[in-house]
């Protein structure tokens, strides 16, 4: 079992904090940046929540 794996089970039933942790760190990266790199941190904060929901967003 790899490390996403076991991360998706432990976050099972938890995805909207989850959310909110991968948002709050985006916006605290992109408050150290000045917002220098916000398009990289805005694609990176929806790859991480892509990959913590059981199912893909349609």
């Amino acid at each position: 079992m790899s490390m996403i794996d076991k991360i998706k089970q432990m976050l099972k039933g938890h995805e909207d904090q989850a959310d909110r942790a991968v948002e709050k760190a985006g916006d605290t990266v992109d408050q150290h940046t000045q917002g220098k790199y916000s398009g990289q941190v805005d694609t990176a904060q929806e790859k991480a929540k892509e990959q913590f929901r059981d199912q893909p967003p349609q």
